[in-house]
């Protein structure tokens, strides 16, 4: 799991960054993408105030993004900004 934290870091201090690190999935919502051993694993993030806020991290284990996993990312961003 050191990999995603590098691919964290390197999102963050090298922000804005494209594919294949970084990839926008909705509205203000981006991904870090890290390809662990045998496995895809997503950090689902948001950049407010020059701040990264990480919202939510899963395996991925289909093509896109699982609805369930942005709409809890969704939500989170949301409750941070103030809006529930």
């Amino acid at each position: 799991m050191r990999a995603l934290g590098q691919d964290i870091k390197a999102a963050q201090f090298g922000w804005p960054l494209g594919l294949p690190l970084v990839d926008h999935v909705a509205g203000d919502i981006w991904e870090v993408r890290t390809k662990l051993e045998n496995r895809i694993a997503r950090v689902l993030f948001a950049v407010e105030h020059n701040q990264m806020l990480l919202l939510h991290g899963f395996i991925k284990k289909d093509q896109k993004t699982p609805r369930t996993d942005l709409a809890l990312a969704e939500k989170r961003l949301r409750r941070m900004r103030g809006n529930k």
